[in-house]
Formats: C-alpha cells, structure tokens, sequence
C-alpha cells in the first residue's frame, strides 16, 4: 500500500477524514448488517473503507475519481473479495456493483462542490425519485447543507431543499464535523447526516410531485414574500383562500413556514380543482 507523494488536491476536493470519533460515528449511523451491499462515494485513502470492510457488510464497492489514489486503494484492499474500485466521476459512471447489481446503502464523504447534483443522482427529485431507493445514507456534507436539509418550518435554514429532500426521506443529524477531523482542515464547518429515504408509496405521486416542485419554485424566489403575493395567480383568490385553508396554510405565511405536509395537500387540491374545471 502507497499514498506516497499524494498530496490533497483542491479541484477535487480532497480533505482526508481522519477523526476515529467522527468515523466510528458514520459506521454506527450505516448500520450494516450481513446482506447489505454498501456503496462508498470518495474513499480517498481509505480510512472509511478499511471500517466498512470490518463491519459485516457482504460487498464493498468504492468509486474514486482520483487515479493516482485508485492503485493505493487496490494495493491496499484489493485482497479482500468484499471489496471492488470503479475509477471514474460518481456523477458519470454506473453505481452497481461488479455483479451488476445495486447496492443497498451509501456511505459518502461528499465533494462538497458536486453536493447538489450528487444528492440527486442518489435519491433523485420529487418527479422522479431513485427507484428502487437505497435503503440508507450516510453523507458527510457541509454543515450549511445539513442543516438547509433537517431543518423544520419556521427555522432560517428551512427551504424549498428542505421540503424536497424531507417528502423523499427521513432526515437526522448525526454529528457535527469540525475543520481539524480533516486534513487538510476545509474552511467550512461539516456534519454528518442520515437519509432514510422513504418507500415509494409514501412520496407523492409524479403528477403531484410536479405540481409541488411547481409550488415551491414559485413560493420561494420571494421567501420574504406572503404567500397570498407570490401564489396570487394560481387561482381566482376565494379559491386559493379555500384550497389553502384546507391545507392547514395561511397565506398570510411566508413559504418557509410551511410544513412539507401542507405543500402536498395545497398541490393535491389544485390538482383536483384543475380536473374539475
């Protein structure tokens, strides 16, 4: 095994996680049981890996853009049969396994200037979710990230990412990631967070989803606007005033005060009403 001469690369955005705290954590968080097939976004040097390749997971499979990492990883865990490398961009590159089947979990330490298209290709939008889900993820992501993510209504942080990522998975905190559990230390605050994306039948269905995803991009262009300015248009007033009043929404609020509940039902209604019309 040699990493000799490697040094962190900022294009790539390489910061090597080397807390034992911080990574027995994400081992706990993952959960791995005997038949899970676990995904490792950036392995970097490995020191994630060497943990999920002790845990009881059947399969090990590592996806590294890095080439001048790939030979130390294969050098280093090529002899246990668990584990397999794909070199190549997470972004591009197939996610299965060698066997061409799917892994069952993701463990990531996530390039923090790919975080929002990565997040999509791993559990997709609200029009078009992963399917079938991964049954977890852990992800460690900037702290601003993470908190935009688990944020509840009425918080700063709450968002239309907020709404999005919370009717497609259960979301939870971790443990927050200091600059020096990296090296080298990044210029951000980090956590690690938990993602149990939710069952197909439990997220809303494409033609509702669209109608929220709708919503939400309309409500929070203006986030300090009332809804009653930024949704005027969508129907005549008194039947926005209903349709939103079934709903549980005021729209005297702002849309980051609204539950993503509330979203759901708002686009179910005007869904419904356009059907009728």
């Amino acid at each position: 095994m040699s990493f000799s001469g490697h040094t962190a690369r900022k294009r790539f955005g390489q910061h090597w996680l080397r807390d034992e705290r911080v990574l027995d954590h994400i081992l706990e968080a993952s959960g791995l049981q005997a038949d899970d097939r676990v995904l490792e976004v950036g392995p970097g040097r490995g020191a994630l890996t060497e943990r999920l390749l002790r845990s009881p997971a059947a399969a090990v499979h590592a996806v590294e853009l890095d080439r001048d990492l790939v030979a130390g990883l294969r050098d280093r865990f090529g002899s246990d049969g668990r584990f397999s490398l794909r070199e190549g961009d997470v972004l591009d590159v197939p996610l299965t396994l060698p066997d061409e089947g799917l892994a069952t979990k993701v463990v990531a330490n996530i390039p923090y200037n790919i975080t929002g298209p990565l997040m999509e290709r791993l559990i997709g939008r609200l029009d078009r979710p992963v399917d079938p889900p991964y049954q977890r993820l852990v992800l460690l992501v900037q702290k601003e990230v993470a908190e935009r993510i688990r944020a509840r209504p009425g918080h700063s942080s709450f968002s239309a990412l907020s709404v999005r990522m919370q009717l497609l998975a259960q979301c939870s905190t971790v443990c927050p990631v200091p600059p020096r559990c990296f090296q080298p230390p990044p210029k951000v605050q980090s956590e690690v967070i938990r993602l149990d994306p939710l069952p197909m039948q439990q997220r809303p269905e494409p033609a509702l989803a669209r109608r929220v995803e709708s919503l939400l991009k309309q409500a929070f262009l203006a986030r300090r606007k009332m809804l009653r300015n930024t949704l005027a248009g969508l129907c005549p007033p008194e039947q926005l005033q209903m349709l939103a009043a079934a709903a549980g929404i005021d729209l005297q609020q702002r849309p980051q005060e609204v539950a993503p509940a509330a979203w759901v039902e708002l686009a179910r209604g005007l869904n419904q009403a356009d059907s009728a019309a």
